[in-house]
């Protein structure tokens, strides 16, 4: 990354934090959580017995590689494999090493807000899949969207696992989605993974393990503004809280202060005061059945032409496309 993208990263940190932190009530966003220590974190949560949420996926992905790949594309006449948030790649190398055993034609794009993140996913596919074309993409997601929609006229498949789009309320995803419909080609498709409604508990336990990793991992953002904006927090003097709504489907992350506090962040020349038990909202993790996915697809124009499963119907990965 030049010092130019890097400058604009920050830069939309310290913005997006000055509007959480003077926000009532308070709220920063959960993409903030990753650098290369968040990275680290979240490969310990994926490994942790209670989040089952990655290892659904993976077991989808092994179980329908081949059917998922035909939905891609029946022709084999090849396509850009796009990948919103694409991490360690974990779960997706289970589909780009069948698509180099079947010889498909494809260019993969991994895009991640994190420039760790892509660097290791880039240099890893060189060693592992060294026949693979691969183009990693540094930045916000509709940005790169829209350079690579310039780019190429070829096929695209865009990629959203994981709960990325679980981090949205329903609103925000209908947004996001049309964003997604926006950047389509007629062609074009988006498979995309929707972790399903399950027993309460067993979602409460993904985002809460008793060793505190994930509790780790929300206070990084905290560690980030400490470390990138000159801030003050004192970690130790804040909780990680987890709720969950079986009735909304939506399990939500907080920061609570465990005592009435002043943190002062240089760079943003700003203040923020927490009363005792005072919470800062950090994420939003939606579960969803059939029917809220569909709705939410032909709100955005949009429609579900196939769904695969784990064999716990723990988790949905969703072919959609756009409305004729």
């Amino acid at each position: 990354m030049n010092s130019k993208d890097q400058h604009v990263l920050i830069c939309t940190f310290g913005k997006e934090v000055h509007e959480g932190l003077t926000a009532f009530p308070k709220y920063l966003s959960s993409k903030f959580f990753y650098d290369e220590e968040g990275d680290k974190l979240f490969q310990k949560i994926m490994e942790l017995p209670e989040y089952y949420l990655t290892n659904a996926e993976f077991d989808i992905f092994q179980l329908h590689k081949t059917d998922i790949l035909r939905s891609f594309n029946t022709n084999k006449d090849g396509f850009d494999l796009v990948e919103l948030g694409a991490g360690d790649g974990k779960k997706t190398k289970v589909l780009l090493k069948e698509l180099l055993e079947k010889k498909y034609p494809v260019t993969y794009h991994p895009i991640d807000i994190s420039e760790n993140a892509i660097d290791g996913l880039v240099k890893n596919l060189s060693k592992e899949l060294p026949k693979l074309n691969v183009q990693g993409q540094i930045g916000e997601y509709f940005e790169v969207l829209d350079r690579l929609q310039h780019i190429s006229d070829r096929k695209k498949v865009i990629m959203v696992l994981g709960s990325n789009i679980g981090n949205l309320l329903h609103p925000r995803a209908i947004q996001f989605l049309k964003k997604l419909n926006a950047v389509m080609h007629h062609d074009d498709l988006i498979f995309m993974g929707f972790d399903q409604k399950k027993h309460p508990q067993k979602v409460l336990d993904a985002y809460n393990d008793k060793s505190g990793v994930t509790a780790a991992f929300n206070k990084n953002v905290l560690a980030r503004i400490n470390k990138e904006l000159g801030g003050n927090f004192d970690l130790d003097a804040f909780i990680h809280w987890e709720v969950y709504d079986p009735e909304s489907g939506t399990a939500k992350s907080y920061l609570v202060s465990t005592k009435k506090q002043t943190v002062d962040i240089d760079c943003l020349e700003l203040q923020v005061h927490f009363e005792a038990w005072e919470s800062i909202h950090t994420e939003i993790s939606q579960k969803y059945d059939d029917d809220t996915v569909k709705w939410l697809a032909e709100e955005s124009g949009l429609y579900i032409t196939e769904s695969f499963s784990d064999e716990n119907q723990y988790y949905k990965n969703y072919i959609l496309k756009k409305l004729k």
